[in-house]
Order: structure tokens, then C-alpha cells, then sequence
């Protein structure tokens, strides 16, 4: 179940989180880690169709953990990305435990839910999530290094051939590229003209290693450009010179 948050009817039941804030944009508490600590576990409940979202702040290449453990096999949880339009990770898919390499720079949401037909029977679970953030992340160049494209976050844009998804014809998406070093480490933003469809995939050293889908992503190369697919359907062609900049 590939569930996103209505966040104008956000319920949390008797949530327990230490050291939270509400977030930024209102989606649900905001999760902070203790000094020197990079795990927190949070305790709550939810019932019917109410669901608890929890708002991590976190970098590109940082990996963001999660396990869900409750007595009920109701229960499920997702992960989404900063403006995804689809989750990461899909806990009915994917288990109880989650280990994700993050594409992007922003706040990623963990949505404890209810499958369908334990909320329609209204019931009620109660549940402990553990969270945690490690790793290094890969900041972006300063302006110094490599300056921005005037008005936006990123160091440079281009005209690129895909196919997004949900498509069944080639098309052209605008790419838009946030260098994170010399050699290839970036992230690209992508959007399609037609559906306004997006997707943000992450590079290290030239190689996609993360993307905001649950979807397998897969590479191949011809001379200077890396075709990039993300399941059967999506399809985004890269040159080189868009990662490291000529």
C-alpha cells in the first residue's frame, strides 16, 4: 500500500516523542536526537484512519533507519522524501525495517498507518518506531566553487531526454543538478513539462545509488551519457557534464 499523508487531517493518538517540535510546515512532530546521539525511539498509538507522521531533518547521503514494532500485523509504516509524490519505502512491501540512502537535503516524513481493512473496523494499535540518522552528508559546492543558476538552488539546469512515470511516450524533463563535488556526486531534480511529475535521484562518483521511488533503479552507459532507470516505466538520459560541470 503505497499510502501519502493527507496532512490537513493528521491525527496522532497518544504519541510520545522526545525532544519534538512541530515541524516546519505543520505535517506532524519534528524529530531531534539527543547530544551525541544519532537514534531516538518514539511510542504512540493510531485508530481508524488516522495516522502518526513523524518529520526527520536530514542530508543527501545520510541513511535514515526505521522499525516498526507493534503487536498488531496491522500496522504498517512509509517513507517519503521532501516534495515526493510517492513514498521510498513501503513497509507492506518492504517489512518492519527500514535502511534508506537519501537523495536529497530536506525533511523526510515516517507514516505509521493502519492497512484498509483494519481502519475501517476502526481499531486501534499501539506501536514503538525506532529512528535513527547516520553517516556523513555531502554538502552542497558554495557558490564560491561553483556558482548558482540566478534564482534557484541549483548549479545548473538542462533539457533532458525521459520518460516519466505513469507515461508511455519519450519526452523531455527539466533537469536541475545540485553538485556535491567534482567527480560526479550530485543531486538531480527532475520534472516533466507535461504531468508535472518529478523525481530526485542521487550520484555518487558518477553512479545513481539513491532515488525518492521504493522502485529499483538500474544504470547503463553510452559514451558520455548515463541512461538512468527507475523500475520498467521511468527512464531519464544524463550527460555527464551536468554532474561535474563541463
Amino acid at each position: 500500500m503505497n499510502r501519502l499523508t493527507h496532512f490537513a487531517a493528521f491525527v496522532v493518538l497518544g504519541v510520545q516523542v522526545p525532544l519534538a517540535t512541530e515541524a516546519a510546515d505543520g505535517a506532524g512532530p519534528a524529530v531531534h536526537f539527543a547530544a551525541g546521539q544519532t537514534t531516538t525511539q518514539l511510542r504512540g498509538s493510531v485508530q481508524g484512519d488516522a495516522d502518526a507522521t513523524f518529520v526527520v531533518d536530514a542530508r543527501a547521503g545520510q541513511t535514515l533507519s526505521a522499525t516498526l514494532s507493534a503487536k498488531s500485523a496491522s500496522l504498517n509504516f512509509n517513507i517519503s522524501a521532501p516534495g515526493a509524490m510517492e513514498a521510498l519505502f513501503i513497509g507492506s512491501l518492504q517489512g518492519a525495517d527500514a535502511r534508506v540512502l537519501l537523495p536529497a537535503d530536506g525533511l523526510y516524513r515516517v507514516q505509521v498507518y493502519l492497512v484498509r481493512s483494519a481502519a475501517r473496523r476502526n481499531e486501534r494499535a499501539a506501536f514503538t518506531l525506532q529512528l535513527g540518522v547516520n553517516g556523513q552528508p555531502l554538502p552542497p559546492l558554495a557558490g564560491a566553487q561553483d556558482a548558482l543558476v540566478p534564482g534557484t538552488r541549483f548549479h545548473a539546469t538542462a533539457t533532458v531526454p525521459c520518460r516519466m512515470p505513469g507515461s508511455a511516450a519519450d519526452a523531455q524533463c527539466q533537469a536541475g543538478v545540485i553538485r556535491r563535488g567534482r567527480d560526479g556526486t550530485a543531486t538531480v531534480e527532475l520534472r516533466g513539462a507535461a504531468n508535472d511529475m518529478a523525481r530526485t535521484l542521487l550520484f555518487m562518483q558518477g553512479k545513481p545509488v539513491a532515488s525518492d521511488s521504493a522502485q529499483p533503479l538500474s544504470a547503463s552507459r553510452q559514451g558520455d551519457v548515463t541512461t538512468v532507470r527507475v523500475g520498467n516505466d521511468e527512464r531519464y538520459e544524463l550527460p555527464d557534464a551536468l554532474l561535474t560541470g563541463g
